[in-house]
């Protein structure tokens, strides 16, 4: 699957098309934008452009997997994203990824269960995603909020990344009830971790495609849960002036060349 972020500003035909060029089979599409200052092409209630969707997928098989991501904040109405999961369900999507930044857990997992509530008619699940300059930074911190919540319609996003930068380990997903993790998204990066100050831009452009640095990401792919969807999100400053089908074709190429690798070590 390819993650929006990995191709940057780009319609939603055009991240489709990177995706078929890169040989994914599912994207992430965003449909809510995070915050005001986020503009992206409007999605919900635009039927030519949701039409237009449907026949890009058809045409190219790449799936519409996840429909997020959202911050989940203090001030966040989970009613008002009702129209979103109406969308998602109409689009095939399957997963709706958040980041939960809220300084009062009570609060953030509260608003997560009634999330679930109102996503799971549509089939939707909320993804949790922890991001070490978030609140919820840590693969602890997300799989207790999930747990409290205690809903087959929320689970764990284990981003390479951000649990690598967070001082976790693969290992350490052996301590997690494999039924809290729902979500992987990989990517590489250098061995060096940034000051925290500094993480929120490594995070949005200083990412490698997989198999490029240092990160463990075969180590991660042997813990993580058999099943779960696989994502690639990778955005990348060196290749920012591409354009998205170029970004697309490069990150499938880098992606399958180390998947291939991963596949070959398990079979010595």
């Amino acid at each position: 699957m390819l993650a929006n972020m990995t191709i940057g500003d780009a319609t939603p035909i055009e991240l489709i098309d990177a995706a078929a060029a890169g040989g994914f089979d599912a994207i992430t599409l965003r449909i809510v934008a995070p915050s005001p200052q986020h503009a992206i092409q409007p999605v919900i209630g635009n039927e030519p452009l949701l039409r237009a969707i449907a026949e890009a997928v058809d045409a190219t098989g790449v799936r519409i997997q996840d429909i997020g991501g959202i911050w989940l904040a203090p001030d966040t109405e989970v009613e008002n994203f009702v129209p979103a999961f109406e969308t998602g369900q109409r689009l095939g999507a399957t997963n709706f990824m958040m980041g939960a930044n809220d300084p009062d857990e009570m609060r953030a997992t509260d608003n997560l269960a009634r999330f679930c509530e109102l996503a799971r008619p549509f089939g939707i699940k909320a993804m949790v995603e922890f991001i070490p300059y978030n609140h919820t930074r840590s693969l602890v911190d997300a799989c207790r909020m999930v747990a409290a919540v205690g809903s087959d319609a929320a689970g764990v996003v284990v981003d390479a990344l951000h649990l690598d930068r967070s001082g976790a380990l693969p290992a350490d997903l052996a301590t997690i009830d494999p039924a809290l993790i729902g979500y992987c998204q990989i990517c590489d990066a250098v061995a060096e971790r940034p000051l925290l100050a500094d993480l929120p831009v490594e995070a949005r452009t200083g990412r490698l495609y997989p198999g490029q640095g240092a990160l463990p990401l075969m180590a991660l792919l042997d813990v993580i849960p058999d099943g779960i969807p696989i994502g690639v999100e990778a955005p990348t400053a060196a290749y920012a002036d591409l354009s998205a089908v170029e970004k697309g074709r490069l990150c499938g190429l880098a992606t399958h060349m180390f998947l291939e690798h991963y596949m070959q070590r398990g079979s010595q």
